[in-house]
Formats: structure tokens, C-alpha cells, sequence
């Protein structure tokens, strides 16, 4: 296994992390600074930072019903951070994240093998939301959304527009909406191109796993059809 993905898959960091370390010559292997391009084989001692990699004995899947206020990062120094919330005994991280005051469905793993493949934008993974928002929802406000319109974009410092996508009025200040996209704030920059604020943000779907009745703050193991589905 290359040795990035062998320390991302142990859940102690990201792939991306990983090369950062690599990179800035913190990691040994067998007490040796490892080359950029390294392949781990069975018997390698691998250390990043002074800390020792163990691949897990079994790979680990859960979905939790975040809470508002607990922020999706691994990192001990966050105060209010995901792991220090859930507090499962064995390192697990968090597949992408939820904005600190948005609620629901955030998925937890040790297996690092699939963050990339459920962030690439490209493979289009739909993620599904419920959104309340401060004033009466007209017709056009949902057209307008479910064409797309023009955000701000932080990460390319420039403008993006945003895919079409569907959007279903649920009631006179809530609708459902379904994204393939994974832009910054979307749903709340979306909604504010058209002067609404939005009051309530739940994630309820990410492709074929859904939140359903899990309690806010509660967290449930994948079942093998919903880990399967993963990894298709």
C-alpha cells in the first residue's frame, strides 16, 4: 500500500495530511525519513511525527446526528470537535464536515480508503437537506435554486455557479433540497442570493444512507448493506 494512503487508512490523518507530513520529512519508516514515493510493506514500522501507525483491526462505520455547535475536526486543540464529542475509544474521523451550526447526518470512519472516493465532487453523490429559512418561500425563489445561481466561492476566491438541483417546497418556510456539489456555505449562500437567511439546516442523506429517526446527538454503526453501498 503507498505509504500516504497506509497512514490515512490507520485514521490518523487525511491522504492530503499525509503528503504534508511526507513532505516535510516526519515520517519514518523502519527509523528511516521515508521518501516521497514509498510502497509499506508487511513488516515496516511507520511513524509520522513521533507517533506510531497500527492499521486497525476492523474498519469502523458510523453515522452520528450532529448537534449544532460541535465542529467537524479531528483536532484535539478545537474545543467543541466531533471526536472529543462522540468519544468512541478507537480513532475514527470525520468524512468531510457540517458547517458548526448545521445539523444531521455526518459519517465517521478509520477507513480512509473511502474519504476521497465520497469527496470528489465529480462522482456526483447526491446529499439531501432540509432547510428552514426566515421568510415565506415564493415560486421564484425555488426556481431560482433549483437552476442555479452565482455564489461566492472562497475556496477559488472568485465566483461559482451552482449546479441545478432539486428543490420541493415543504411548507411556507421549509423545503428538501438535494446537492451534488460540496461548495462553502452552499445552501446558506444560495439563500442569500435571493435574500433569505436560513434559521434551520439538516442534513438528512448522503446517497443511500439516510438519518431516519436517529436521535440529535446520537450515533449507530452502518449496516453491511449501507457499508456495502459505500464501496460500490
Amino acid at each position: 500500500m503507498r505509504l500516504n494512503l497506509y497512514i490515512s487508512s490507520s485514521g490518523f490523518c487525511s491522504r492530503r495530511q499525509a503528503e504534508r507530513y511526507i513532505t516535510a520529512e516526519k515520517v519514518l519508516v523502519n527509523g528511516e525519513i521515508a521518501p516521497h514515493v514509498y510502497f509499506v510493506e508487511e513488516n515496516d514500522q511507520v511513524e509520522v511525527d513521533g507517533h506510531k501507525i497500527k492499521q486497525p483491526t476492523q474498519d469502523i462505520y458510523i453515522v452520528l446526528n450532529k448537534p449544532s455547535g460541535v465542529i467537524c475536526t479531528a483536532s484535539p486543540t478545537i474545543v467543541n470537535n466531533i471526536i472529543d464529542f462522540i468519544s468512541f475509544p478507537e480513532r475514527i474521523f470525520p468524512v468531510g464536515r457540517l458547517d458548526k451550526e448545521t445539523e444531521g447526518l455526518i459519517l465517521l470512519t478509520n477507513d480512509g480508503s473511502i474519504v476521497n472516493e465520497l469527496m470528489k465532487e465529480e462522482n456526483n453523490h447526491e446529499k439531501e437537506y432540509i432547510v428552514k429559512v426566515d421568510k415565506k418561500i415564493t415560486d421564484t425563489f425555488i426556481t431560482n435554486l433549483s437552476n442555479g445561481v452565482t455564489i461566492y466561492n472562497p475556496r477559488k476566491k472568485d465566483f461559482s455557479r451552482t449546479n441545478p438541483c432539486s428543490v420541493i417546497q415543504l411548507d411556507d418556510y421549509t423545503f428538501r433540497m438535494t446537492l451534488s456539489q460540496g461548495l462553502n456555505r452552499q445552501i446558506r449562500r444560495m439563500c442569500r442570493h435571493s435574500q433569505y437567511t436560513v434559521t434551520h439546516l439538516q442534513r438528512v442523506r448522503i446517497k443511500h444512507i439516510r438519518l431516519g429517526s436517529l436521535g440529535l446527538g446520537q450515533w449507530r454503526y452502518l449496516t453491511e448493506d449501507e457499508i456495502a453501498g459505500l464501496k460500490r
